[in-house]
Parts: structure tokens; C-alpha cells; sequence
């Protein structure tokens, strides 16, 4: 079954209501073993083309995940590039900033992390959240020792959305390709999710009294995502918003968004030159004696 992608893409310059927005969508899999084949089958694409990517060495790919807490960006992470190549994917996971990381500006840490030619990038939280948590919680700016006439000016937001947009075009033109995923869960599912993590000792660590308290956040973060999505899904960048309500589903959306993505790059295996040609045969015969 194909899966009609792009349905879930953000068009460039729409204005996103998340709650107009399904959390959950029919399957695109009959059954747990049918959803088994065809994660399976989309693995075993995405490696290979993601040996033809490091062999052509011309582009790199982004993804970037952003959700509420327990909508399953590490999970989605874990399956769906399970059969990548390691040393041709790097995934990187960003919390607070360090004492360091605060002394730059907003996106620095994060360009340092960004994918070499030939690589996958992967970002679990990314520089978007100094346009979301940064937003709900205007305080963290303190840290941040910004110049007041800066934080104080009424496009404060725009501005940094476009730092953002500059720096993602800035990015295709050099060849990386970025993909962004947005796990839309609804606020009954992330709380069946939570008492899970509470129930399961096996899960406990994953759950805190800061996620908790975050959940009582819910409105303004949907506000701020609603705003981060519209001002800056563009042609070179786009947004999905995956339904993720059903895990397995949202996993083979966005597998079959990157493998989609991968297709579309004009990528050949390097073909040898006749001197090349003529070494490989002569190693050949050595081979063969």
C-alpha cells in the first residue's frame, strides 16, 4: 500500500491549526505482522540507498524530530533507521544548553553537529527549541544574556524563525537535504503514555515531575508549534506532521517520507576511470594466479 505522504507535508506558507489536525489515521498496515513486513522492506531500501549516498558523497540528510514528551521520537528513531549503516548516521539528542553553548548564539550548537557529505543527520530536538520551549518559557532568554533591545522587540519570534529559514536554505544550496517531523499526539494518549512509564519499572526513568509539569503547558506549546510549523515549512525544508497516536503507524509514515526522499536525489555509484579500469584488471589477474 502506498502511503500518500504528502498529505502529512506542511505546504509552504500555510497557516497550521494542530487541532484540525488527526492525531490518529487509519492504518496503513492489517496487522502487527504486516506492519513488521513493511518496516522491514523500507529498512532494507534505506540501507541501500544509504550506501549509494555515502558512495556518491554529493549530499547529506537532515531529520529533525520535534513532539510533546512521550510522543515517540525515540522510538520512531530507533526503528526506522535500525538498519543504517552506524558509521553513516549520526543521531544527536539536545537538552539544555551548557554553560558554554549559551555563550553563542542559538544555533550554534547545533551547526557544529550537522551531517558531513555522504551522512545522515539525525537531531532529536533541534534548534527549534528556542522557538518553542524558549517561547513558552520566556524566562530561559535570561540565560541566554541577550541584549534587551533585542528580546524586548516585538519580532523577537520572526526574527529567530528567519535565522532559521536562512540557515536551512543555506544548508540545500550546499547539499543537505532536511527532512522535519513533527509526532502530533494527542493530550488523552500522552497521559495513557505517562501512567505506563509510572506502572512499568522498566519505564520509570523515562518519566519526571518536569514532564509533568510541562503537560500543564499543553495550549501554549500548541501554540507555539502551530506558529514554528507555519512560519517556516518552505519547499527546501519542509514539515510533516505525522499522526502518532499509533506508533506503528507513525514509524512506516515517516520511514516511507525518508526513503521517498532518498529516491528523489540524482545519485549514481562512482564509475571508474580507464586507468581505474586497468589497475582493477591487473589486480584481477593477480587475484586469479
Amino acid at each position: 500500500m502506498k502511503i500518500p505522504t504528502k498529505s502529512f507535508r506542511v505546504r509552504a506558507g500555510a497557516k497550521i491549526r494542530l487541532r484540525r489536525l488527526p492525531t490518529k489515521v487509519k492504518p496503513f498496515y492489517r496487522s502487527d505482522e504486516d506492519y513488521k513486513t513493511i518496516l522491514a522492506g523500507h529498512i532494507h531500501d534505506l540501507t541501500a540507498r544509504q550506501s549509494l549516498l555515502y558512495a556518491h558523497n554529493r549530499y547529506s540528510l537532515l531529520l529533525i524530530f520535534q513532539a510533546m514528551d512521550a510522543a515517540g521520537k525515540d522510538g520512531a528513531i530507533k526503528h526506522v533507521m535500525s538498519g543504517v549503516n552506524p558509521q553513516g548516521c549520526q543521531v544527536f539528542s539536545f537538552k539544555h544548553p551548557s554553560a558554554e553553548e549559551l555563550e553563542h548564539d542559538f544555533l550554534w550548537r547545533t551547526t557544529r553537529n550537522l551531517p558531513e557529505r555522504g551522512r545522515i543527520g539525525i537531531f532529536n530536538r533541534s534548534y527549534y527549541e528556542e522557538v518553542l520551549v524558549v517561547k513558552v518559557h520566556p524566562e530561559i532568554l535570561k540565560s541566554q544574556a541577550l541584549p534587551e533591545e533585542l528580546t524586548r522587540d516585538k519580532n523577537f519570534w520572526e526574527q529567530r524563525y528567519r535565522s532559521i529559514n536562512h540557515l536551512e536554505k543555506h544548508l540545500y544550496r550546499n547539499g543537505t537535504r532536511i527532512l522535519k517531523f513533527f509526532l502530533h499526539v494527542s493530550k488523552d494518549e500522552q497521559r495513557r503514555r505517562f501512567l505506563k512509564r509510572i506502572e512499568d519499572p522498566a519505564r520509570n526513568w523515562k518519566f519526571s515531575r518536569f514532564d509533568l509539569a510541562e503537560r500543564g503547558f499543553w495550549k501554549e506549546y500548541q501554540d507555539a508549534y502551530e506558529d514554528c510549523l507555519s512560519a517556516t515549512s518552505t519547499e527546501h525544508a519542509p514539515w510533516f506532521v505525522v499522526p502518532a497516536d499509533d506508533k506503528l503507524n507513525a514509524r512506516i509514515i515517516i520511514s516511507e517520507i525518508v526513503l521517498d526522499a532518498m529516491k528523489s536525489l540524482k545519485m549514481t555509484y562512482p564509475a571508474p576511470d580507464p586507468q581505474r579500469l586497468k589497475e582493477l584488471q591487473a589486480m584481477k589477474k593477480l587475484l586469479a594466479k
